[in-house]
């Protein structure tokens, strides 16, 4: 479930260092210069980039859709070609079956079957169509707190290097403690640094 949805899973992260003079300016320039494009009509396998929350086809933005105040909202698409390890390894094989008859070889050197499977790979890869995954975010620019509705590690590392690529910012996981700090006021904050670990039984 994403922004939009009733309900939602997210992690919570810090936005770590110094944002930039004409900040909307600059957002407006790094969202659509890192913007997703579309790979259904090339043999690319993999594409990864920002498009609106509302629209998964609008990378370009046009009437700053990013903007809500003091927050900027994207959305990171990611579209991949993906063939199935057993699909590979069954085409794979009768690829193979196919050259050993027609060549009348008991067996294939072990070159030859790293060459088809390549091959085959690459075939299926070109006839399979890219499959979308949308990943939304939440950006309070006020207080550098950034909400990910995912929960999945592998998207926590690829929102990472897409968001320093983009804003040459880094993002930092918030665990319990650095929340509470984030959020608390200064006596509060003195005391979590007396807090002990205590057994409960």
């Amino acid at each position: 479930m994403g922004l939009l949805s009733g309900s939602a899973s997210f992690m919570r992260f810090t936005v770590e260092g110094e944002l930039p003079d004409r900040f909307w300016d600059f957002i407006a320039e790094r969202v659509v210069a890192h913007s997703f494009t579309d790979i259904d009509d090339n043999m690319e396998e993999y594409s990864i980039g920002w498009v609106s929350v509302a629209n998964m086809f609008d990378s370009e933005f046009n009437y700053a859709s990013y903007a809500a105040g003091d927050y900027v909202v994207l959305s990171m698409r990611i579209d991949e070609r993906k063939v199935s390890p057993a699909v590979l390894k069954k085409f794979t094989m009768k690829e193979e079956e196919r050259i050993k008859r027609e060549k009348q070889l008991p067996k294939l050197s072990r070159s030859v079957r790293i060459e088809i499977k390549e091959r085959v790979r690459t075939e299926l890869v070109r006839k399979s169509a890219p499959i979308p995954v949308i990943y939304d975010l939440c950006w309070n620019v006020t207080d550098n707190t950034l909400l990910f509705f995912s929960t999945s590690k592998k998207a926590m590392v690829q929102l990472e290097d897409l968001f320093r690529d983009t804003f040459d910012l880094s993002v930092m996981l918030q665990i319990p403690w650095t929340a509470a700090v984030h959020i608390a006021d200064e006596q509060l904050v003195a005391g979590l640094d007396n807090l002990q670990p205590a057994i409960l039984i």
